[in-house]
């Protein structure tokens, strides 16, 4: 890299939660005066080109955000509790649903001024500055709890939103939420996000935290108003990618609930039990700190009931990169995970997952363990 003394850096930022903040050398600064003064507009003219890639970057990020747009009704009355139908983005298909024992690891990303002002899925306004995030499939408004496993800050934030659907990222959150966090100006990082429960809808009072250690997983707070939730099943010709294992059953889990499954256990909510948390708390929350717990970070490809189906995946994508099959239980039932990796950087994660993707994987994941 040609470093010169007198050279303009350029600050690149990709805006939303894949940003970078990265130095360029735009234009030098030559010693003589009438040289100088042509590279200085030369400069100017840089930093405008820097400018619009940095805006480039961030519409191809931010392009798609919900697979079903707020009703006029919803945005009229502020938001609304909504679960919504499946749907389907740039060939993924996503199935919310109320899942009182989510718990997932993952890599996280921000988003911010694109969307400042702008209707969430639920009908809501988005606001950067305000602690809230996106999830693609949990019910909105809830209450998330969510984890930097590189720094150990934890925060409770509003999900209102649906969203993201970028290299398989866990969670989008707002700008401010990310600055809480720790990784705004990285861009992602890896994190646990666990569901906590219903959070009041705008205007409302606070809602009570669920306590997550003891046997009683309902959320103190129920959901009022408007309530939208559909138990819809796949579309006609879908099928999941486990093969073996039935979507239908109702005592066994989906592969893509095994996608999500991790090995945490008794996880606890921030906050005491039947604690009120309002929007107002939520924003002038100081972050808690606990151990940085880092990972490794796999692209998991498929999970089976049957260890052979497993095996076989796995040899396909051995093809990509370094393969494995490990095994979990839940609900007492054995599943077989295939995973590609582990990688040391997020960004070879993305390229391992869009390869699977690619190769007809379309419920891979990234997965932090």
């Amino acid at each position: 890299m040609n470093r010169q003394r007198h050279a303009i850096p350029c600050l690149n930022r990709g805006g939303r939660g894949d940003s970078r903040t990265t130095q360029q050398t735009c234009a030098p600064i030559s010693r003589s005066p009438a040289l100088r003064s042509l590279a200085l507009l030369a400069a100017l003219f840089g930093l405008s080109a820097c400018a619009e890639a940095a805006l480039l970057n961030h519409s191809a990020k931010s392009v798609v955000r919900s697979g079903e747009p707020p009703s006029q009704a919803a945005i009229a009355k502020g938001g609304i509790y909504k679960v919504g139908n499946p749907y389907q983005i740039n060939g993924v298909w996503y199935y919310p649903k109320e899942d009182p024992n989510y718990d997932e690891t993952g890599i996280g990303s921000w988003y911010g001024e694109q969307f400042h002002g702008k209707a969430t899925a639920n009908g809501e306004i988005f606001d950067m500055n305000e602690v809230t995030a996106a999830h693609p499939t949990l019910p909105m408004p809830s209450l998330v709890r969510v984890t930097n496993l590189e720094n150990g800050r934890t925060i409770v934030v509003r999900m209102n939103d649906r969203g993201p659907y970028a290299n398989g990222r866990v969670i989008d959150l707002s700008r401010r939420s990310a600055q809480l966090i720790g990784y705004e100006r990285q861009g992602t990082a890896k994190v646990r996000v666990q569901y906590i429960g219903p959070a009041p809808l705008a205007g409302e009072p606070g809602a009570q935290i669920a306590s997550r250690s003891g046997t009683d997983e309902t959320p103190s707070a129920a959901p009022r108003g408007g309530v939208q939730a559909e138990a819809l099943p796949p579309p006609p010709g879908m099928r999941g990618r486990s093969g073996d294992v039935a979507r239908s059953a109702p005592s066994q889990p989906s592969a893509m609930e095994v996608l999500a499954a991790q090995n945490t256990q008794n996880p606890q909510a921030t906050g005491a039990p039947g604690e009120l948390i309002t929007k107002a708390e939520l924003n002038r929350q100081t972050p808690q700190v606990g151990p940085a717990r880092g990972g490794q970070i796999y692209v998991q490809v498929g999970a089976f009931t049957l260890h052979e189906n497993a095996h076989k995946l796995a040899a396909q994508m051995s093809l990509l990169g370094p393969s494995s099959v490990s095994s979990t239980f839940i609900n007492r039932q054995e599943f077989f995970r295939v995973r590609l990796g582990p990688f040391n950087q997020v960004t070879q994660a993305d390229q391992a997952l869009q390869q699977a993707i690619n190769n007809g994987q379309t419920n891979a994941r990234i997965v932090v363990e």
